[in-house]
């Protein structure tokens, strides 16, 4: 045994021409990474290379994208997804899965990597105005046994116009459609749309303040979905076929779903639910 001749490993053609040559293997290695870094900073700098919007899906406007602002500022996308699959619990539970077309202004898109809290994509129009005031202020009080946490300064910040227009010129550099006359008026329209939820609010017996960080937080909230949603109504309204496929194999829509209530319903109405319908969700 001990005379027996052990036999050598075969050398791989790789070691010998390339890694053996340091030159070569340096040459390859800048090329493989360049062509990774090319495809993956492309689209970054070519708004058309990105998803076409869907017919009627327009960017949001001054005062809720201050609202997404401080959506983002507050890491409301790590506990919350907006993007719901084509599955039948999904479907059931939030509504019509997302369409691409649909994030087509979103920079950067908010899909979140995990549900903590539920999906969001469909939350516009779900709860008035008034369940989004309370549950911002103590969670607690909509939905008993929640573990978000409160978020009571933004009943107290103002929102600067000033910065709402920054973010506008810097949404228009990246391919939203805002214009020079959209971003000048800015401040006229996040007045204009606060004072319309500030009014819906006092209907409620709640007071606050049209230039308040939650009010722009809530003309956000409320924005969430609709578009798509109501551009899917019309494709499937025109396409009967296109219809019955949406909704992925025409799963039954619920019935009796909690808080279906319009951002302009007015009169004293109960604010909680069932926590079951609002919190938890697993991951995505």
């Amino acid at each position: 045994m001990s005379n027996e001749k052990q036999e050598q490993p075969k050398e791989r053609w790789h070691r010998r021409v390339v890694e053996a040559r340091l030159g070569t293997f340096a040459l390859l290695t800048t090329v493989v990474i360049s062509i990774g870094g090319i495809v993956e900073i492309t689209p970054m700098f070519t708004a058309k290379l990105g998803p076409q919007p869907l017919a009627g899906v327009k960017p949001v406007t001054a005062l809720e994208l201050a609202g997404r602002d401080i959506y983002i500022r507050e890491g409301c996308y790590v506990c919350h997804s907006q993007m719901i699959r084509p599955m039948r619990s999904e479907l059931l539970r939030f509504g019509e899965w997302s369409r691409a077309g649909e994030y087509a202004y979103e920079h950067p898109f908010l899909l979140g990597s995990r549900r903590i809290g539920p999906d969001l994509m469909r939350v516009g129009g779900k709860y008035p105005d008034a369940w989004h005031f309370e549950h911002m202020r103590d969670p607690r009080s909509i939905s008993p046994g929640s573990i978000m946490p409160a978020y009571a300064w933004l009943h107290r910040n103002r929102v600067d116009p000033a910065d709402v227009q920054a973010s506008l010129r810097a949404m228009a550099r990246v391919g939203v459609p805002y214009t020079a006359a959209d971003i000048a008026a800015a401040p006229a329209e996040m007045k204009q749309q606060g004072d319309s939820i500030v009014r819906n609010l006092a209907a409620m017996g709640i007071r606050t303040e049209p230039d308040r960080e939650i009010v722009a937080l809530i003309a956000y909230l409320q924005r969430l979905g609709r578009d798509g949603k109501a551009a899917i109504a019309a494709a499937a309204a025109a396409s009967p076929r296109a219809g019955a496929t949406s909704t992925a194999g025409g799963a039954p829509k619920p019935s009796g779903t909690v808080g279906q209530l319009d951002s302009g319903t007015s009169g004293r109405l109960p604010l909680s639910h069932s926590p079951a319908v609002h919190e938890g969700g697993g991951a995505p």
